[in-house]
């Protein structure tokens, strides 16, 4: 099994295998997230001028956190990004690491956001996706499903949300109701280690956080993703009461 950080210490870390560059500001709420000096992290989705939303995995307390706006090479000065301290990272209650059930977090930014043609929210998901819809992925993880290589410039993914039956076919009694999966079952796409807590987006509304998988891109084993759907009553509580 794998969660998608970078430590040393997980099986896999997140990653995009399989997929393109993303077209430069195309995914304006994409967040990469560092700790301390500037270790590379996970990924998140802003979803408006002071909340992330990220996974719960990726939890670290939050005056270590940083959240980078705006970025597309993370190598270069490109004059878009925007990086800001972290005052709250708040766990789902519910988050189980035994079997990464309720694995969403909440990040909330020390200061606004700037929206601007780089950095613009994501809407929450007003309804469940449906199998079969078309999909996009992106982050910053590794690039390949051996070894690691991770991406200088963010890539996405186009992949399809999958039945629950093909999602417990591949991972049984582990796949609770908070769990989707999405990509392909033959293998060769996938996000991978790096991309951990980074958005699944359909029709233009956040619908998965990057969560976990059985390896990176394998044949039978799609990524698992916690679902935003079931979650827009805590965001909004959350929000509210902080």
């Amino acid at each position: 099994m794998k969660c998608f950080l970078s430590e040393p210490y997980f099986e896999d870390s997140d990653k995009i295998i399989g997929g393109y560059e993303c077209p430069r500001n195309s995914q304006k709420w994409q967040v990469f997230l560092t700790y301390d000096d500037g270790q590379r992290w996970c990924g998140g989705s802003l979803i408006n001028k002071l909340w992330v939303v990220s996974a719960a995995h990726c939890y670290i307390p939050a005056p270590r956190l940083a959240v980078h706006l705006g970025e597309h090479d993370l190598y270069a000065e490109e004059g878009t990004e925007q990086r800001i301290f972290v005052e709250k990272a708040i766990r789902h209650p519910g988050y189980s690491s035994s079997n990464y059930d309720n694995d969403i977090m909440l990040i909330k930014l020390k200061q606004p956001a700037v929206f601007n043609e780089f950095v613009h929210p994501i809407p929450l998901a007003s309804s469940c996706a449906r199998p079969g819809e078309a999909c996009l992925v992106s982050g910053w993880g590794n690039q390949i499903n051996t070894g690691v290589h991770y991406a200088a410039v963010l890539q996405c993914l186009n992949l399809p949300i999958l039945s629950e039956s093909q999602c417990r076919n591949s991972y049984g009694s582990l796949i609770t109701d908070n769990m989707l999966c999405a990509g392909f079952l033959e293998g060769g796409k996938d996000s991978c280690q790096g991309d951990s807590g980074g958005p699944l987006v359909c029709h233009g509304q956040l619908q998965g956080v990057v969560s976990w998988g059985s390896g990176c891109a394998e044949p039978g084993y799609p990524g698992v993703y916690a679902e935003v759907c079931r979650y827009i009553d805590w965001i909004n509580n959350v929000m509210a009461s902080n």
